[in-house]
């Protein structure tokens, strides 16, 4: 679902923006503006994952606007003129489009702002039950996972510190899932691995960046039904 900000200094390109966007499918508009200090001040309290920014504007640009917030959300900007494409694109904007604004082309802005957010929202932290209670860990904290030796509905979640947690009656599928598909990959049917992780990928076995005793690294054996999926995420 896309959740929009407008932000344009004209009343009639806001009227019409927002007539477009409600003809177009998981599109809801928020909120607009008519002044930038005004957006500004308002935009971080707002339920929103993208803005609409016009770029000419009296007093403040679109341009400068995308700087302090393109951090913290996605930006498509609007505007009549073509020679802030190049400004705009180095801002690393979703999109750039061109006024009078034409809803098929909005939809195209639409669904690249769809791609970028839902790779964001495929979590890059998630609260667990664990052995000390509600714990939110950050994935890219996440080094390795195995099945615990304790009790086989647990899972141990080694962290790149070598901090170990215990995630509470959790099955791999369930886990999987709630984890960055593109980040991590089961190896076998105890373990899973973060691909940054990895040092060296050979036929049946893995070599980690992990330590483990006498100065060695880790060392995690493929299992079968695993082997394909892994030389899928290496050779993209």
């Amino acid at each position: 679902m896309i959740k929009c900000v407008i932000l344009d200094d004209e009343l009639l390109a806001i009227s019409y923006l927002k007539l477009l966007c409600e003809q177009i499918e998981d599109v809801e508009v928020v909120k607009a503006f008519n002044d930038p200090k005004i957006f500004l001040n308002e935009i971080d309290s707002l339920d929103c994952n993208l803005c609409i920014l016009d770029i000419e504007m009296p007093g403040m640009t679109g341009l400068q606007v995308a700087e302090i917030i393109s951090g913290s959300k996605k930006i498509i900007f609007t505007t009549a003129y073509k020679e802030y494409a190049a400004e705009a694109f180095d801002l690393n904007v979703v999109d750039y489009v061109r006024k009078p604004i034409k809803k098929e082309r909005l939809i195209q802005a639409f669904e690249k702002a769809k791609e970028q957010i839902s790779t964001i929202q495929k979590k890059t932290f998630i609260e667990w039950n664990s052995n000390i209670g509600k714990t939110v860990i950050l994935t890219e904290q996440i080094a390795y996972i195995k099945t615990s030796e304790i009790d086989s509905r647990d899972k141990d979640i080694i962290l790149n510190d070598g901090t170990t947690i215990v995630l509470k009656n959790l099955n791999f599928k369930n886990l999987l899932e709630m984890l960055p598909t593109k980040d991590f990959a089961q190896v076998n049917k105890k373990e899973i691995i973060a691909l940054s992780s990895i040092k060296v990928l050979g036929t049946n076995e893995i070599i980690t960046t992990i330590p483990a005793e006498d100065e060695h690294f880790l060392k995690l054996q493929i299992g079968d039904a695993y082997k394909s999926l892994l030389m899928e995420l290496f050779t993209k």
